[in-house]
């Protein structure tokens, strides 16, 4: 059982040969034991951190009608607001209230033998009582897209293979899944299930957390590991998608937020860099000593992967959030 998640200075990458091999098997020991770490040194400018946080919190402030503006149930990307409740984990309701967004896109022009996954592609929603909003967030999407994108050729590198790897995956372009959260404080008698139990989907998802801690991670021993926010660090996760491209070698963990005491409201920024809709997630041919340690992938039976990304990620949704399911997939149902 570890006591307390690693960190990982990724700087370390573009030092002295010794150190790029240090930071490699740092990293591939990670991967195998728990998939998450704290990471330093990724370059983000403090000010645009604390510029995007500052800019979560003050929509949250927003009175209720000009968040209902941009609800989700209005987009079929399952882009938007979602009152706290409203998304499910395992289909109990997560005690927070979000804004989902992605690349910033057009619609595809969808036809009937379309795959139904291009219908989520498409703007996001943006508030008018908050013009600034989409600035910023377009902004730290861009700068932790590039943060994503180092740690995959890190993670390429600590598994024997060349950096650009997962190159392929992400072509023509990566998916930037980003969440804005404020998880209120719970009420006595209440669940404290801020996000219930589950791994994530995409590739690697980089998460800044505020003051007040919530996270947890569930060790292969099944204990939970608390991993408070460190200053100047993310918290990082490998995704399902890593542990179906390495037949179970990377381990895509499961991990929980609980809700802060009355009184209290945590915030954080999930981001999710995925892979592109239009591919497949291949199986990496990973080098002698590292295959023998390959341990399947554990999937639920309940709620399958497939390789398929699109259809992966349209599956996702429709089982997160089944009120847009009802209104704009109800042929799918």
């Amino acid at each position: 059982m570890i006591a307390h998640l690693p960190t990982l200075d990724i700087s370390r990458l573009d030092g002295t040969p010794d150190e790029r091999a240090s930071v490699a098997a740092d990293l591939r020991d990670i991967l195998y034991e728990h998939g998450f770490f704290y990471l330093s040194g990724h370059g983000v400018d403090p000010t645009l951190v604390a510029e995007v946080l500052a800019a979560s919190k003050r929509f949250f402030a927003l009175p209720e009608a000009d968040k209902l503006e941009i609800e989700m149930i209005r987009s079929p990307r399952f882009r938007g607001y979602s009152r706290a409740g409203a998304e499910l984990t395992q289909g109990r309701p997560d005690w927070r209230e979000q804004v989902d967004f992605d690349c910033e896109e057009e619609a595809l022009a969808v036809g009937p033998d379309s795959p139904a996954w291009q219908r989520t592609i498409g703007p996001n929603l943006w508030p008018s009582a908050m013009p600034e909003l989409k600035d910023v967030i377009t902004r730290y999407q861009d700068a932790v897209t590039r943060v994503g994108l180092d740690v995959l050729r890190a993670i390429a590198i600590a598994l024997g293979q060349d950096e650009d790897a997962f190159e392929p995956m992400v072509r023509p372009r990566p998916r930037q899944h980003l969440k804005i959260l404020r998880y209120p404080g719970r009420v006595a008698a209440g669940s404290d299930q801020g996000v219930g139990a589950h791994k994530d989907g995409g590739l690697v998802t980089i998460l800044l957390q505020d003051e007040l801690a919530g996270l947890r991670v569930q060790g292969q021993d099944g204990e939970w590991i608390d991993a408070p926010p460190v200053p100047g660090s993310f918290v990082v996760n490998t995704g399902e998608l890593l542990e179906l491209a390495t037949n179970g070698f990377v381990r895509a963990d499961v991990h929980a937020a609980v809700s802060p005491p009355p009184g209290l409201e945590r915030y954080s920024i999930a981001f999710f860099l995925g892979a592109a809709h239009e591919g497949s997630i291949p199986l990496i041919d990973l080098p002698p000593a590292l295959k023998r340690a390959e341990r399947g992938v554990s999937s639920d039976p309940a709620n399958p992967l497939f390789r398929d990304v699109g259809a992966n990620h349209l599956k996702a949704r429709l089982r997160s959030h089944p009120d847009v399911a009802r209104v704009h997939y109800a042929d799918l149902l």
